[in-house]
């Protein structure tokens, strides 16, 4: 085996061949159609030659009759023999010895005559399959009963030789770093997933036209771990897509996080179309090629409903499309199917959708069957996992069970001590439970370990220990002496960025702390209770009589003090926010004419609000809400309409489109079930 020309012979020697005495090394190369021996100085090789060589396959060197040096004759029948003696050739020894094994020049004549994506791809493949998913659900399983480290050593010997133990270990490095938030752990992620997506690569099958995988051309001729490849590849696209978003702020990267999801799509869209489960190949690993697929296809549906038409028309445009419920159906199917490696994070986005994005961004459902029906089984399975633990205890508290909540979440940060991450996602919700409860220290008490401990939102978390300390009696004393105007003025040295902008409650707690630069400042009238509206917080409260009456009674005190101050330029801003807070909660205990009089009341000051604009469509938003539960669901679909269309660029505008969103397609399928006539909600 040989090169063509010293040149190429040259280079390959750098890459291969160990160096000589005085940066000297020996090759062997074609001339003229003479092989011949010689050497030549190390020299530097470009970063494109090093590729193009490392993936180049070499061309055989052909014995001659013919010779420039004696040396060069060759004398064996084996192509790995004759290098090795012309390698001694070069050498100065004309008599070489029998080659050693293993030796440094026949690994060289070794790795030439078999090219490296060969090899690469026979030794990825030296793990079957079925024993590889075996090893990772195992994996998973130490993940599940806190065992993290476990975990991550089970994974890591084996992350370049298979697929899924690169998936799933960079997968768990994800998590923990974006709990962490640290760049670094967030650059090492994007870095591992990177090389997961490699390994991936290595069993796709290529479309020769575009590289690109089609289901229409070749799915059918696929075999069953080329489709294994191109799912996991299509997941580790997503997975780069989300750390891009976290680690860069420039419009490039975020261009090519887009990019990225949208490959992701294509595959996944790919795979559903042309493969249906009744064509998939029957095997023990059969169920985790559907739970792949499911989760894909479930998540990007499920995610793209919850936009706002306006957002959607533009995704549609870039060819995304989103169905909630046949989302949710096939997140459900991926959850339930077993064995199946993605059921755990099937049954985690559906969690998230019913306990956070339902009650977040919609308007506070009361039907946590299917939650505690996902939940049930994996709890009964790891009772000390802090992950479902966690969830236990959010579920808890959606449904107003406040003290059963906050002990799920105690338990869930006495589970384990590895991973501290766990513990800043219990101490956020017990800072609510504790709000929700009128507790303001022990509120503060969570806020203030998250301002020290976690890196997601500094400015959040030091805007609610101000918030927390404002709520507080003036002569109470504050804990550790703290001093809320104080906090209130560092809230915007703490601004970050995600994805390149400014998380929308980070910068309405900036906005709203801003007041506090003055020295002759206006306080904020009931912070902590305007940032649980924010949160939609009054969802919870309405499920406890004594927790409604008393956040009546901490309102009412507040307007009667925006009463004895002087007036200033925010007062219609702060009486407006009081009102709409108050007609909450005279909703939910049932005073229905009273608060439409709030509601109404903030509508009707709308061009003397000078700062709070986002305070007038969401005193329609929840004047409609009162209006459905009235069953004047025509008058409803006005108010929303209105407030969709006629108000552009307040405060947390998008979490209100959804809002609305969320309330304009309830009505339409209960329109569409009932079969009424009327206006039709869009």
């Amino acid at each position: 085996m040989g090169f063509r020309s010293r040149a190429r012979a040259r280079e390959a020697s750098a890459l291969f061949l160990p160096t000589e005495p005085k940066g000297i090394r020996n090759c062997v190369w074609v001339s003229s159609g003479d092989t011949c021996c010689g050497s030549s100085r190390v020299t530097a090789l470009t970063p494109a030659r090093m590729r193009f060589l490392a993936t180049s396959a070499p061309r055989p060197l052909r014995p001659t009759s013919s010779t420039r040096d004696a040396r060069s004759r060759f004398c064996a029948s084996s192509p790995q023999r004759r290098i090795w003696r012309s390698y001694c050739a070069a050498s100065s020894s004309l008599r070489p010895p029998r080659p050693p094994s293993p030796s440094p020049a026949f690994a060289f004549a070794f790795a030439l005559a078999r090219p490296a994506a060969s090899m690469a791809l026979e030794a990825a493949r030296s793990i079957p399959l079925e024993a590889a998913l075996a090893e990772c659900t195992e994996a998973l399983n130490c993940f599940l009963r806190n065992q993290f480290s476990e975990s991550l050593e089970m994974l890591q010997p084996r992350t370049r030789e298979s697929m899924y133990h690169a998936l799933i270990y960079a997968t768990i490095l994800e998590m923990q770093a974006m709990m962490t938030f640290e760049q670094e752990d967030i650059a090492h992620a994007g870095h591992t997933m990177k090389e997961a997506q490699e390994i991936c690569q290595r069993f796709r099958r290529k479309n020769v036209a575009s590289g690109a995988f089609s289901g229409r051309t070749g799915g059918e001729s696929c075999t069953e771990e080329e489709l294994h490849a191109e799912v996991c590849y299509a997941e580790c696209l997503l997975h780069r897509a989300a750390l891009t978003f976290l680690q860069d702020e420039n419009m490039v990267n975020f261009v090519k996080g887009g990019l990225k999801v949208r490959s992701s799509y294509l595959i996944y869209r790919e795979l559903s179309s042309c493969l249906q489960p009744s064509r998939l190949p029957a095997s023990s690993v059969r169920a985790h090629l559907e739970g792949g697929i499911a989760l894909g296809i479930g998540a990007f549906n499920l995610t793209l409903s919850l936009f706002p038409p306006r957002i959607l028309k533009l995704l549609e445009f870039a060819g995304f499309s989103g169905d909630k419920d046949y989302g949710l159906q096939q997140l459900h199917q991926g959850a339930t199917t077993t064995p199946n490696l993605r059921a755990l994070l099937c049954t985690m986005l559906l969690l998230c959708y019913y306990t956070f994005l339902t009650f977040i961004l919609g308007v506070g459902e009361d039907d946590f069957t299917e939650a505690e029906a996902l939940l049930s089984p994996y709890l009964s399975r790891y009772p000390k996992s802090a992950i479902f633990l966690f969830f236990a205890g959010r579920i808890e508290e959606i449904k107003g069970n406040i003290n059963e909540a906050i002990k799920k979440f105690e338990e869930g940060c006495s589970a384990q001590q590895a991973w501290k991450q766990f513990h800043h996602m219990c101490y956020w919700e017990l800072m609510w439970c504790f709000a929700y409860k009128g507790m303001w220290k022990m509120a503060y008490f969570y806020a203030d370990l998250l301002s020290k401990e976690n890196r997601w939102s500094k400015a959040m978390y030091v805007y609610m220990k101000a918030a927390f300390l404002s709520m507080l009696p003036r002569g109470e004393p504050r804990p550790f002496g703290e001093d809320e105007v104080a906090l209130f003025r560092q809230v915007s040295s703490f601004k970050q960025k995600i994805a390149g902008k400014s998380p929308p409650t980070e910068k309405f707690a900036i906005r709203k702390a801003r007041r506090y630069k003055a020295s002759e400042h206006t306080p904020l009238p009931v912070p902590a209770l305007e940032m649980m509206y924010m949160w939609n917080g009054f969802t919870v409260l309405r499920k406890q009589q004594e927790l409604l009456e008393g956040t009546l009674n901490t309102l009412t005190q507040a307007e009667k003090q925006l009463q004895e101050v002087p007036a200033s330029e925010y007062q219609v801003d702060d009486k407006c926010l009081v009102l709409l807070l108050k007609g909450l909660v005279l909703k939910h205990l049932h005073s229905p004419a009273e608060a439409e009089a709030c509601f109404s009341a903030v509508h009707a000051s709308e061009k003397r609000i000078r700062y709070d604009h986002y305070l007038v469509p969401n005193a329609l938003l929840e004047l409609s809400l009162l209006y459905v539960g009235q069953g004047r669901n025509e008058e409803a679909v006005r108010l929303l309409r209105k407030a969709k269309n006629n108000y552009k660029n307040y405060s947390m505008e998008s979490r209100t489109l959804f809002r609305i969103h969320a309330v304009l397609s309830k009505l339409k399928a209960l329109q569409e079930e009932n079969g009424a006539d009327g206006a039709t909600p869009s």
